[in-house]
């Protein structure tokens, strides 16, 4: 739980309603979670978040303006830019973080911070759906295996 978000309450809080019926329960859960952190909670979460990584065949010019903002960044508000790009096509990842990330640094400390907040909600919910995937895949554990999901039948 704790590589989907990095607050223990929160990986405690989800993990605590163990088993869930299905995928579904298990994202709902994480969700509500996700709105309860507090200050100290968030802040635990957002250390433990890397700065987002281009794919290696982003231009070096993306590359290097990514790197200089990410340091402003962190600079500024103290800890990682943290954003979904779930949904964007990696050929438009570079352009919407580069973007974002000049957007936000226009904002003040508690703005950013909501926003952080609910990019770590949205990159919880994908991180699980992504070990969800996994999990019921043929190459991961069963689900079933895992605790994570009531058996069925």
């Amino acid at each position: 739980m704790l590589h989907c978000c990095g607050s223990r309450r929160w990986a405690q809080r989800v993990a605590a309603h163990r088993p869930y019926p299905d995928p579904g329960a298990l994202l709902a859960a994480a969700d509500e979670a996700s709105y309860d952190l507090s200050q100290a909670d968030l802040s635990e979460a957002l250390a433990s978040e890397f700065p987002v990584e281009l794919d290696h065949g982003a231009p070096y010019a993306a590359l290097l303006a990514l790197d200089a903002a990410h340091a402003e960044y962190e600079r500024k508000f103290g800890h990682a830019f943290v954003i979904c790009l779930d949904g964007h096509p990696p050929d438009e990842q570079a352009g919407q973080l580069l973007a974002a990330i000049r957007r936000r640094m226009g904002l003040e400390a508690d703005e950013e911070r909501s926003i952080s907040a609910d990019e770590l909600r949205r990159l919880a919910q994908v991180r699980l759906a992504d070990l969800t995937h996994w999990l019921n895949s043929p190459d991961g554990s069963s689900a079933a295996d895992s605790g994570l999901f009531a058996p069925v039948g």
